[in-house]
């Protein structure tokens, strides 16, 4: 009889594995047509035909006959191409990092920028541009960005114990009330800070992605497959800290000290994201309930496809920002706070039902 009913239930499994693996290859073209159609974006519009060319014959030098212009190919391959790439990997940080923090808090409000961690690596990446300098080079404004996004989880983590407000809607309104008091010092460090500088600090606060440079692309690359693989490695155990701590503990998982780890591994990504994308806020947000949508609730389904539908996002986010006011280039920041700030009353308003 086992066996039956194991033989029946055995095609539903299939055909959900088969969905499951035709949405995240679907999704993959989705993003790599994207990223194409993104090269042809912009004050200066190029044929796709040319982006492709360009691409081709940058990967395969000589493979394709050089019919365009200098100045298309610089947009294209300097400009444009890293830029998408950055949003890509920016949006997959982003999304996989608020799934992971909506599921070790046990709330699905939970975001790197509700809960403090975008602002503190914003302070972290203003105090290296404005008072002590790269004195470690390229790598300051990363290490000091995650710094600020490690101290802001910190505090978000004590304030709560403090006020005794560890629930899960107490706690994101602790790192709403951190996220403000770190921005007052960041707005007080700018103030401090030379005047002459407003543009780059306006980059951070903003969010945007106009400084892509192919030379820095590996160092968010490098901090979202090392935190993203943590992240996947131990879906696991974020779906046992979904269901409570005490329920989690008695499945092996050692509970605090799980919790810290992510943090920390939160706090490294975003810190390394926003060093050099600036603030965006919402996308860890907004990117993991839709997935849920989707996919239902598992993280080792969850986390992957938050990645992807989190790069798709911003990506089209960026291509958006930087059309609608053409050839004025407006910070991604301001639309991804439009959307999310409507996703979160919507959110707010179902949570109420």
């Amino acid at each position: 009889m086992t066996s039956e009913v194991a033989t029946q239930r055995l095609p539903a499994r299939v055909i959900q594995i088969s969905r499951l693996a035709t949405l995240f290859l679907g999704g993959i073209a989705v993003l790599l047509i994207s990223i194409s159609l993104a090269g042809g974006f912009g004050a200066v519009a190029i044929p796709l035909d040319v982006v492709w060319s360009v691409v081709a014959n940058k990967v395969f030098p000589g493979s394709v006959d050089v019919t365009w212009s200098r100045g298309w190919e610089n947009i294209v391959w300097e400009i444009r191409f890293p830029r998408a790439l950055l949003a890509a990997i920016v949006g997959a940080g982003l999304g996989m990092v608020g799934a992971a923090l909506q599921a070790i808090t046990r709330n699905h409000l939970a975001d790197p920028h509700l809960l403090g961690v975008s602002s503190g690596a914003a302070f972290g990446a203003i105090l290296a541009l404005l008072h002590t300098g790269l004195f470690l080079g390229l790598f300051t404004v990363p290490l000091l960005a995650f710094a600020g996004a490690l101290v802001a989880t910190s505090i978000v983590v004590a304030v709560s114990r403090f006020a005794n407000a560890m629930s899960a809607d107490r706690l994101v309104l602790t790192g709403v009330a951190v996220s403000f008091v770190i921005m007052a010092l960041a707005n007080f460090l700018i103030f401090l800070g030379d005047p002459r500088a407003a543009n780059t600090v306006v980059f951070w606060l903003l969010g945007g992605l106009g400084l892509a440079q192919w030379s820095h692309l590996i160092y968010p690359l490098a901090a979202l497959c090392l935190c993203g693989g943590y992240f996947q490695f131990h879906a696991s155990d974020l779906n046992a800290m979904t269901i409570g701590d005490e329920s989690a503990a008695t499945l092996g998982v050692p509970v605090a000290r799980f919790r810290v780890e992510v943090f920390i591994a939160a706090a490294l990504l975003t810190g390394s994201l926003v060093a050099f994308s600036g603030t965006i806020g919402f996308v860890g947000l907004m990117v993991p309930h839709c997935v849920r949508f989707l996919v239902g609730g598992d993280n080792y389904r969850v986390l992957p496809f938050s990645a992807l539908f989190g790069a798709i996002f911003l990506v089209w986010a960026d291509v958006l920002a930087r059309t609608v006011l053409a050839p004025e280039d407006m910070p991604i920041g301001i639309l991804t706070g439009l959307f999310g700030g409507v996703f979160f009353v919507v959110l707010l308003r179902r949570r109420s039902r």
